[in-house]
C-alpha cells in the first residue's frame, strides 16, 4: 500500500510539472492587443449603446464623440444615426432604442422615426 502511494505522489508531481511546462514555457498564452475597430459589428453596437447611455447621464457630446471614435468610423453621427434605425426597426430594447435617439438628437441627426422614441422633459417635473 505504502509503495501504491509513493508510486501515486510521484505520478502527481511529475504530471504537474510537465504540465506547467508545458503551459508556462513550451506554449505560453500571447496576449494580442487588438483596436476596437476589430469587434464585430454586434459588439460595435453594445460599445454604441452604452455610450449613448452615458451621454444621456452626462450630456457631454465631446466625450461621447471621442468614445465613439475608438471604433473606427469615418461619421460618427452618421454611425450612430443607421444604429439608432436599425434597432428601431428591428424591435430591440425600448430603453436601449431611447438612449441612441438622445444621442443621435444630440448629434443632430434626429429622424422621423426616431421621433416617437423621443425623450421629453416636461417643465415642473424632475
Amino acid at each position: 500500500m505504502v509503495r501504491f502511494l509513493l508510486s501515486l505522489l510521484v505520478a502527481l508531481l511529475v504530471g504537474l510539472g510537465i504540465g506547467l511546462y508545458i503551459g508556462w514555457v513550451q506554449f505560453p498564452q500571447e496576449t494580442i492587443d487588438s483596436p476596437a475597430s476589430a469587434l464585430a459589428q454586434r459588439y460595435k453596437d453594445e460599445y454604441t449603446v452604452m455610450t449613448a447611455a452615458g451621454f444621456l447621464e452626462d450630456h457631454d457630446l465631446t466625450g461621447a464623440l471621442e468614445r465613439l471614435r475608438v471604433l473606427g468610423v469615418d461619421n460618427v453621427p452618421s454611425y450612430v444615426q443607421e444604429i439608432t434605425e436599425r434597432y428601431i426597426t428591428n424591435s430591440r430594447d425600448v430603453g436601449e432604442i431611447r438612449n441612441l435617439v438622445a444621442l443621435s438628437e444630440g448629434l443632430g441627426r434626429l429622424t422621423p422615426i426616431m421621433e416617437p422614441y423621443r425623450i421629453v422633459s416636461v417643465p415642473g417635473q424632475s
